[in-house]
């Protein structure tokens, strides 16, 4: 409800004020279907409800005959020439196309905010020397502090606190390491732990690490009786599981807590373009020394939104791309179900996580209703380019048509996301 209810909200809402702004009366604006639970209407005479399927909504514009908004000749012509004027079907094509393009587009836009605002909340990290947040794990003596200057580690000289971790990286037995910092003035060596050790920054949604109950801040010892002294280990490990039950020991505040489960062949984005299969347990590596982090410009955070919005669109274009040619499965295809369960899960996993989650879903729908496809908006925009281009619209019955088949296309796939839902659960 949190999710879906504000995307759609602001999705719809984009659709009637651009209609509103272009002189279009709306009759209605719905968050739901089905039977109403409650609704008003304000001055303007438009009716605001909420019906009792949350899964999506619209606005009824004035004179609309159906999904498609062709125009309805009795609506019309029971209309007075004031009215008329007010209507959907008698606004010009430019201010009928600017009010369905509202929705996706107010879709991107919230997005782009949302992922601004994180960005501004969070920081951006500085890819310099200084460290930023050191939060140690229980038992682990980091003598690092926030400020510090990074100046050599492992007698090599390094410029960002990137190269601490890359120089771990390079370890062929992990083990401590030797650091030289400048702090308040003074130059100082210190032995800090081996950066790379397997703490869980976090737990995927829906993975085997969730079911299984491992949380962040967790330290994978060991997996299967063989010793993971760094994450690179409990990769391997998975990996040559070959789906088959592991038998993990995690510390988790001070105690060692056994714990067993099946890592899932998922498909992931190899990096280059395409997927590839890999067993995964859904845990993220965790980090405890950390780059120093600084608030971007407005400006800047608008950019990265943009930017992060961007990559969900390629990433999903990307994504149906495969599926459609086969080298992807279908099943990853998700309906209202699987969106429930991954925001019920991500909501353990805070507030900020959420409301990524909900700039994500708020691109993919937006993305979505731009499709060329009768009922959805990309539909509309078809019928209006063809009216623009032949100087009258399209013929009822060829809109009629269209619209039945994208309506049936729309549920077929609705069905299948649904039943690729239940088959995960």
């Amino acid at each position: 409800l949190f999710v879906l209810g504000i995307v759609v909200f602001v999705h719809e809402f984009g659709h009637y004020i651009v209609g509103r702004w272009c002189g279009i009366h709306a009759e209605v604006f719905s968050i739901g279907f089905g039977r109403e639970v409650f609704a008003w209407v304000d001055r303007r005479g438009t009716r605001w409800r909420v019906g009792l399927v949350p899964l999506g909504g619209y606005v009824k514009y004035l004179g609309d005959a159906d999904a498609t908004s062709r125009a309805d000749p009795a609506t019309l012509a029971a209309l007075s020439p004031a009215e008329r004027d007010r209507s959907f079907p008698g606004a010009s094509v430019g201010r009928r196309a600017l009010s369905v393009a509202a929705g996706p587009v107010f879709n991107f836009v919230l997005s782009i905010a949302v992922f601004a605002g994180l960005a501004v909340y969070h920081g951006r990290a500085v890819d310099g020397p200084v460290i930023g947040a050191v939060t140690a794990p229980a038992g682990f003596d980091v003598p690092l502090r926030p400020g510090d200057r990074l100046i050599g580690v492992e007698g090599q000289a390094v410029e960002r606190v990137a190269d601490l971790y890359r120089i771990a990286d390079e370890m062929t037995v992990p083990g401590p390491l030797d650091v030289e910092v400048e702090r308040a003035g003074e130059r100082l060596s210190l032995t800090v732990p081996y950066p790379r050790t397997p703490l869980i920054g976090g737990v995927v949604p829906r993975s085997a690490a969730l079911k299984a109950g491992l949380r962040e801040n967790d330290i994978i010892l060991s997996a299967d009786g063989k010793p993971t002294p760094s994450f690179r280990d409990v990769q391997a490990l998975v990996l040559a599981a070959e789906g088959r039950e592991l038998s993990l020991e995690v510390l988790r505040d001070g105690a060692v807590i056994p714990v067993a489960l099946t890592p899932v062949v998922t498909e992931i984005p190899d990096g280059e373009g395409g997927f590839r299969r890999q067993a995964m347990i859904g845990v993220l590596q965790g980090l405890f020394i950390g780059a120093e982090v600084e608030t971007p410009l407005p400006w800047e955070a608008v950019g990265i939104g943009a930017g992060q919005t961007w990559a969900v669109i390629t990433g999903s274009l990307s994504g149906l791309a495969h599926i459609l040619s086969g080298d992807v499965s279908a099943s990853n295809l998700q309906g209202p179900l699987g969106i429930a369960q991954l925001s019920g899960d991500t909501a353990r996993s805070g507030l900020s996580d959420l409301v990524n989650l909900m700039a994500v879903i708020s691109t993919a729908i937006g993305l979505m209703n731009l499709f060329p496809i009768p009922v959805l908006d990309g539909g509309h925009l078809v019928f209006l380019g063809v009216e623009a281009a032949r100087g009258r619209p399209p013929a009822a019955r060829w809109m009629e048509l269209a619209s039945t088949v994208g309506l049936a296309l729309v549920l077929l796939l609705m069905l299948f996301a649904t039943y690729n839902d239940l088959m995960r659960l």
